[in-house]
């Protein structure tokens, strides 16, 4: 078995929503030729900005199953592309929107074939209207109650509005009582006037904002209050492995920065035996960053992902785990199967 946590999916049409709400700035997918198509911003005045070239293993299931194949994936977990997560949108109007997108993941999750591992050729993650909480939850219950997804996928943060903010509490505990994972994926990047070249928002704005999402669940005490939490973050945690010496130093000389209860970064990492108190998935494109990874979090807590089908992915999925000679067998498994079954909280094998 192979699971890879972190793919993306949208529906092959859905109705014009700027048209539906009254106002601009939601994603639309012009479709450009035989299994091709451009995902476009709508603006004042009617005009489009071009945010993403796309192929149909974006929407065909069919074409997805047969990468999969190829690839040697035998579970993929959906997730919407993040630009969907619309937070800055009117609460009614992004509600009516995951409810259709979740509609349709709950759709391809029912109609997908059972993997020779005995599950799902697909599992799904909804997405929820977070500018409002009570919408939030609402969409939460019935994504694992009557949709039967395995959690959600939410951003770094909405609107501004970090993780440990008490507005975000009631969503993430009634997660946890539900049991439904939470995958945690930047979006919406801060800095963006200065990160114009290069490429940066996606491979300096992410990182960092995974990190920030980390330090606000840590050091706001969100796995303390909500023990039973299960939340992972994409891309390795972003910057966080690589800073979190900085970070923790920064802790213990500036004690009066931090709230009075807060515990140093490392107490919810790997040690003693004991896996970290989160997940991470696995895509960092660096051997030695992924070693580093695996010595902070232990292989428990590392999810294969890929970010199929985009660029920025991994490809084939698992190719970096499998590269590591120094990993048990089992290690390698569980990276590649047992960890996303922990983390789903799907039967194990």
């Amino acid at each position: 078995m192979t699971i890879d946590l972190h793919t993306h999916i949208l529906p092959q049409r859905w109705p014009d929503w700027t048209r539906r709400s009254g106002y601009p700035g939601w994603i639309e997918l012009e479709h450009t030729g035989p299994g091709c198509a451009r995902m476009c911003k709508t603006l004042d005045g009617g005009g489009r900005q071009f945010f993403r070239d796309v192929e149909s293993n974006l929407w065909d299931p069919s074409r997805r199953a047969a990468e999969m194949a190829t690839a040697g994936v035998t579970t993929q977990v959906l997730s919407t592309v993040p630009v969907m997560f619309s937070h800055w949108a009117k609460p009614e109007h992004a509600y009516d929107l995951h409810r259709l997108l979740n509609d349709h993941i709950a759709e391809v999750v029912r109609e997908a074939p059972t993997s020779h591992g005995g599950l799902p050729a697909f599992l799904g993650l909804g997405v929820l209207p977070l500018q409002s909480p009570e919408l939030a939850c609402r969409e939460l219950d019935r994504c694992v109650g009557e949709l039967k997804l395995s959690g959600v996928q939410i951003g770094t943060h909405v609107n501004g509005v970090n993780l440990d903010d008490p507005m975000l509490r009631p969503v993430l505990r009634r997660a946890a009582e539900l049991g439904a994972a939470v995958f945690v994926h930047p979006w919406d990047m801060l800095g963006a006037d200065r990160m114009q070249r290069y490429w940066m928002p996606w491979l300096v704005g992410m990182p960092t904002e995974t990190t920030i999402a980390v330090m606000s669940v840590l050091f706001g005490g969100v796995l303390d209050d909500i023990p039973n939490l299960r939340i992972c973050f994409a891309h390795g945690g972003g910057s966080f492995p690589g800073t979190l010496g900085r970070i923790s130093h920064g802790f213990a000389c500036r004690r009066d920065l931090f709230p009075a209860n807060a515990r140093d970064p490392h107490a919810y990492l790997a040690r003693d035996g004991s896996p970290a108190r989160f997940w991470v998935d696995s895509l960092v494109h660096d051997v030695d960053a992924l070693r580093l990874l695996i010595h902070l979090m232990g292989p428990r807590r590392i999810v294969l992902g890929s970010d199929y089908p985009f660029p920025l992915g991994e490809e084939p999925p698992g190719a970096l785990i499998r590269s590591l000679p120094t990993l048990t067998e089992a290690d390698r498994q569980w990276m590649l199967e047992g960890a996303a079954r922990a983390f789903l909280n799907l039967p194990t094998t």
